[in-house]
């Protein structure tokens, strides 16, 4: 693949677009100024029952637009740059880290604050305080971690390829009907794997609504 400089630099800013794309998506599921954890707060009035379908399905729901943006960041710098674009991503995606892991280590430093705050039995206003930094410091944490699975499934992949790569070239084997490594393939393989927890979201949903 004959790639330029520009194809390089794409590949490297979908990659960091990408990456904040699932960071918002991660603070609209986590936090509780968004819908999602609102409903999830209302499904605990009946019960732990459907606390914990409803809470299931959020979960699930909130990987489909995350594997959707990678598998465009893979169709993208796989056509562009091949398995070196995918590599690129990831390392685009991974651009702001040192900002990442220092708004993830904002969590323990809430938590542990709360704590103090109920062992030292400080007045419940304190507490409210606390709780109120602990919930955004879950928000927090959670973004961090939404971009390194990103990244990591992006290494996964290209580490995949490579090795796809090097076992036809050690066996000298033939292209079969279905080539792994073509950018609408390789994208769709990831879309394939979220289908079964996007299916199961919307019927866990759909129970937890019911029951309340």
């Amino acid at each position: 693949v004959q790639a330029s400089r520009h194809d390089v630099f794409i590949c490297v800013i979908a990659g960091t677009i990408g990456g904040l794309v699932i960071g918002l998506t991660t603070e609209y599921y986590t936090s509780k100024e968004y819908a999602p954890v609102r409903e999830l707060v209302e499904s605990c009035r009946t019960g732990a029952a459907t606390n914990i379908i409803y809470g299931l399905s959020l979960g699930y729901m909130s990987v489909i637009l995350p594997v959707f943006v990678l598998a465009f960041i893979i169709y993208i710098a796989f056509s562009l740059c091949d398995l070196y674009g995918v590599a690129l991503a990831a390392v685009g995606m991974l651009g702001n880290l040192a900002t990442g892991l220092t708004i993830d280590a904002y969590g323990p430093v809430c938590d542990n604050a709360g704590g103090i705050a109920e062992m030292a039995e400080l007045h419940s206003d304190v507490r409210k305080k606390t709780d109120a930094l602990d919930a955004a410091g879950n928000t927090t944490a959670a973004v961090g971690k939404g971009f390194a699975i990103g990244s990591a499934a992006l290494v996964s992949l290209a580490l995949y390829g490579a090795f796809v790569v090097r076992i036809k070239l050690s066996s000298k084997a033939l292209d079969t009907n279905v080539e792994i490594l073509q950018p609408l393939t390789f994208a769709f393989l990831l879309i394939g794997s979220m289908l079964p927890y996007w299916f199961s979201a919307m019927t866990m949903k759909s129970v937890g609504m019911a029951a309340m």
